[in-house]
């Protein structure tokens, strides 16, 4: 395990180092193999699971790339999104396609009827790098620019550039994809002036890409699945039927609908995805998403508000309520508002460092109510079981509070680092390791259940309090 570093070279610009996050990779990779007292030769297939719409631009001849990896977490397009989402072509795209959608009824036509460009995806930042990099736009020109999320950049490495490639996955969280024709999107390409000759080949999600280079790791080793985390982990939690929910409380918080072969189009706060595709089967996905959650919590470390994380927990516990303090996150930007800013109110002379650690983790609860709200009124599948994940998954008084505001049982498992396990998942289906999903379900260990035991209108006054203090921190 090891943390990747984000560099912040501008105000609002974050960005990672591409040969940092090689050599942590190969790093990270040699010493688990040793940590688990094996040797290379016995590895049967490696699967990559990883953090989705960070990407990279390299020369396709020389391998040399255009600029560091662009995080999702980057704002640096946020002048184009503003001006686009104002524009008179976008408002003339909303009517064009909401008649096509009412004439056709076709579901693909509607999700760009309200389409609104945002900071998080690939399309504003990917138009950015064209406008601002001579170098980039000059290889495109000459079809030598290769685009790559960082699935697709680990195994152009690994493969010493034999295999360009990402899966569907991935491709379908780069808002630059199309999910309903399973390609990626001429129409908004032309739209932003990107060009269609950068992208890689969409391969199935679990499937042999080729064998790392035998210089790498001492022995060639079969790569047979690249898988996006939140689709990762949605699998590791075995989520495979349709109106399975998968809840990752991580850096940012994602809730995960398995919608089976429906894929709903993109409504207000939830996005279509495709969660995985092994062979003729595509398992779709609607997904809502929170970005800071974990964030806030490594804040309030950082400034010592506790020392432990475990310690939380108990602190929120020790007081009967926040006494009306709030905690408004936006550390990151935010889909909605971009200028949302994070704030804490209704501080008071006897407000302590309980009350204030309390007020985050019910910020979470809060906001979790808020998503699942939203998907039961979308999703037009009834619910079945939801599973939790992530490093906040941990924490009983969120997970508790939670599973009270939305009235229903949430199962939390043994382990919850999920990524890994759904990477590891699909490459052993793929490499034989396992025959079928059916022996996947059978090694799921459960840690604990829980169930809703207060009343959601004991929760009432101090949500609504909450709801509050978020309309006041918006348009900052």
């Amino acid at each position: 395990h090891e943390q990747v570093e984000s560099l912040y070279p501008r105000p609002g610009w974050v960005e990672l180092d591409p040969e940092v996050l090689w050599s942590q990779f190969v790093g990270v990779v040699k010493e688990a193999v040793q940590a688990a007292g094996l040797h290379m030769r016995q590895i049967a297939g490696l699967g990559i699971s990883t953090q989705r719409a960070t990407f990279i631009t390299w020369h396709k001849r020389t391998g040399k790339p255009f600029h560091n990896f662009i995080s999702w977490q980057d704002l640096r397009s946020i002048e184009l999104v503003n001006s686009w989402n104002k524009s008179l072509l976008l408002k003339v795209v909303h009517v064009i396609f909401t008649v096509l959608h009412f004439l056709t009824g076709n579901d693909r036509y509607l999700a760009p009827s309200f389409l609104t460009f945002s900071t998080q995806q690939t399309s504003m930042k990917l138009s950015w790098v064209f406008k601002n990099i001579r170098e980039a736009e000059e290889a495109a020109q000459k079809n030598n620019c290769c685009f790559g999320t960082v699935d697709t950049w680990l195994l152009y490495r690994l493969t010493k550039g034999s295999v360009y490639a990402t899966d569907y996955s991935n491709a379908s969280a780069t808002g630059v994809f199309e999910p309903f024709m399973k390609c990626w999107n001429p129409t908004l390409c032309n739209l932003l002036s990107i060009p269609m000759s950068i992208y890689p080949p969409v391969k199935d999600t679990s499937f042999n890409f080729g064998s790392a280079d035998s210089e790498i790791f001492g022995v060639p080793i079969p790569i047979m699945a690249v898988v996006a985390d939140q689709q990762s982990a949605m699998f590791g939690e075995c989520c495979f039927h349709p109106g399975d929910v998968k809840l990752t409380m991580g850096t940012g918080c994602f809730w995960n609908v398995n919608t089976g072969e429906h894929l709903f189009a993109s409504r207000r706060g939830l996005y279509p995805l495709i969660g995985w595709k092994i062979g003729e089967e595509v398992v779709y996905l609607t997904e809502g998403c929170m970005s800071d959650i974990g964030t806030a919590i490594k804040w309030a470390q950082d400034i010592n508000l506790f020392t432990n994380v475990d310690e939380t927990e108990k602190m929120a516990r020790s007081i009967v309520d926040s006494q009306g303090v709030c905690f408004v996150p936006g550390f990151q930007v935010s889909v909605n508002d971009p200028y949302l800013c994070a704030s804490f109110m209704g501080l008071k002379p006897s407000t302590t460092r309980n009350h204030l650690v309390r007020a985050i983790l019910e910020s979470v609860a809060f906001r979790n109510k808020q998503l699942y709200d939203i998907i039961v009124k979308k999703v037009r599948i009834p619910l079945q079981t939801i599973r939790a994940d992530g490093g906040v998954s941990n924490n009983s008084f969120v997970m508790q509070m939670t599973s009270d505001l939305i009235n229903k049982k949430i199962e939390k498992p043994a382990n919850a680092d999920m990524s890994s396990l759904g990477a590891a998942f699909l490459a052993g289906l793929a490499s034989g390791f396992w025959t079928d999903k059916e022996q996947l379900k059978k090694l799921r260990r459960t840690e604990a259940v829980f169930e809703p035991q207060k009343d959601l209108e004991e929760y009432k006054p101090a949500m609504d309090i909450w709801l509050q203090a978020t309309k006041r921190s918006l348009h900052w």
